[in-house]
């Protein structure tokens, strides 16, 4: 698989990075503070992986990563993502991205946002719906029978199939949401967020960081996505 550009080294975008060295893909990893600051992991994720600027990930092939918070997405260049397949982890978190008044107002939903954004680009939502230590853990190879299914949703018919093949080749089945619009079916606190891929559904917040997981299938994604009901964003305050 060609030279994948991750853009955030927190801790989606780094467990995404440890996945695709593991498979044999080459990575890009970026963040805000530059390539010096990730000799540590670089090192980690051995031979595969390369540090750049934000630019160079971006520029290291067709299909993106893009793990940074919401607001550190739209202050990105609006033009740095024209032409690429991006796979984006975003989420609306009002306490740490101040209120964002066409997100409450439900006229948009996030990846909707940073599609209007980067209108150069091909969207596709995924791995926002699952705490970064869940992915390595449920992370299985083809055809097993206790893979997990995630969620994806985007306007391109051929970006969700260019990232249907990374995410497969990283571990994981998916299931096609339909476009950004019906992304909400998988933001913060809508029933296929997190808690699904729990072991204990009942985990208290404060154990969420710890909590084991367990395996979801395409089945029960399917049921969780189907009876969502929309979050009021406005009275969100997580």
């Amino acid at each position: 698989m060609p030279t994948l550009g991750i853009i955030g080294s927190g801790n989606i975008g780094a467990a995404i990075a440890r996945l695709a060295t593991a498979a044999g893909i080459p990575v890009v990893i970026a963040n805000s503070r530059g390539p010096e600051t990730l000799t540590d992991l670089v090192a980690e994720l051995g031979p595969l992986a390369t540090a750049g600027t934000v630019e160079q990930a971006a520029d290291a092939g067709e299909l993106v990563v893009l793990s940074v918070p919401l607001t550190a997405t739209t202050a990105l260049p609006a033009g740095l993502l024209d032409g690429k397949t991006v796979l984006d982890t975003s989420n609306y978190y009002p306490f740490r991205d101040g209120r964002i008044p066409e997100l409450d107002a439900e006229e948009l939903t996030t990846s909707e946002l940073v599609q209007r954004h980067f209108t150069g680009a091909r969207l596709v939502k995924a791995f926002n719906n699952i705490l970064a230590h869940h992915i390595p853990a449920l992370a299985r190879p083809a055809r097993s029978p206790d893979r997990t299914t995630l969620p994806i949703a985007g306007n391109d018919a051929a970006a969700k199939t260019q990232v249907t093949a990374l995410i497969d080749r990283l571990g994981f089945d998916t299931l096609d949401v339909g476009a950004l619009t019906e992304s909400w079916r998988f933001e913060p606190e809508a029933a296929a967020y997190t808690r699904l891929y729990l072991a204990d559904p009942a985990t208290p917040d404060e154990r969420l960081l710890e909590a084991p997981a367990a395996p979801v299938t395409a089945a029960r994604l399917a049921s969780a996505l189907e009876g969502a009901q929309r979050v009021r964003v406005a009275e969100r305050t997580f």
